[in-house]
């Protein structure tokens, strides 16, 4: 299991669970790491220099930010997270070849993205991230051209990998295409729980009363809670149980996360809940 580190650390974080099972040990089944970006470009850990500081021929980088979203790519065995800020990372780790000193490669959010939150991975390898920006952004390492590490692979080295949906809903005049819409977090129906197909990415959908996901045709689609009004997720994830029932038997769930939930409708005394997404095939499905 791989841990994010929230808003501070610099560090990322493992607990092996099967040793734990066995062992008992919790220390000994828990370990850590700097992301160490390879700028000196020889494939392994070196020495590096600290946040902050200028880069030096021959040493690798560390960097000071902190994984907010965590996950593990199915394709290689990497370990991908995302750094907020304005424009905002993604980072790939890893940890194949040596977990206790990993490489980690970093890829800033170019324009006109920026702001990233939570993000999530398909079983392709692409990272899906909510943007401040309004877009719900992807990153394909497949699409880089040049190389992955060495001084000049320290954010910038690689805008083509990166594409931008833009959100429904109306946006702001004078930025291009963009949308008021400010998703929280990103996630990844690998395995088609909801109904609308194997790696679907999707979005919490903060200004909408729900959820939005990306069609496999490239449309958005609103997936609305209608009562009460306000409903705020802040995370989401998929269930399938009963793989043999049907519509009836999968469906997304949430809950409603806002801060303020007296400012929903219904007012003060109304108590947080959870909701239960389901998709029929066609509107008279039974």
């Amino acid at each position: 299991m791989w841990f994010s580190t929230g808003g501070g650390g610099g560090n990322v974080g493992w607990l092996n669970t099967k040793m734990l099972d066995e062992t008992g040990d919790i220390e000994k089944s828990q370990g850590w790491t700097p992301i160490v970006i390879d700028t000196s470009g020889n494939g392994v850990r070196d020495a590096w220099t600290e946040p902050g500081k200028p880069q030096e021929p021959g040493k690798d980088m560390r960097i000071a930010g902190s994984f907010y979203a965590v996950m593990p790519s199915p394709v290689d065995g990497s370990v991908w997270g995302v750094i907020r800020g304005n424009p905002g990372s993604i980072v790939r780790l890893d940890p194949t070849k040596d977990k206790y000193k990993p490489l980690a490669e970093i890829y800033n959010v170019p324009l006109p993205g920026f702001g990233p939150r939570g993000g999530d991975i398909d079983k392709q390898g692409r990272v899906w991230v909510s943007l401040a920006s309004g877009h719900m952004g992807v990153f394909d390492r497949r699409l880089c051209k040049g190389r992955l590490n060495g001084p000049k692979a320290t954010g910038d080295h690689c805008r083509e990998g990166w594409a931008f949906h833009k959100y429904p809903g109306p946006g702001f005049r004078g930025i291009g295409e963009n949308s008021a819409e400010s998703s929280y977090y990103s996630w990844v129906d690998q395995h088609n729980t909801f109904g609308l197909g194997e790696d679907v990415p999707m979005s919490t959908a903060n200004l909408m009363d729900g959820l939005v996901a990306l069609n496999k045709d490239g449309k958005m689609v609103s997936i609305r809670v209608p009562y009460p009004l306000g409903f705020y997720a802040k995370g989401f994830d998929g269930r399938i149980d009963d793989p043999n029932a049907g519509w009836k038997g999968r469906g997304l769930w949430a809950a409603n996360g806002d801060r303020t939930p007296w400012l929903i409708e219904g007012g003060k005394g109304t108590r947080p809940l959870a909701a239960h997404f389901q998709l029929r095939p066609d509107p008279l499905a039974k």
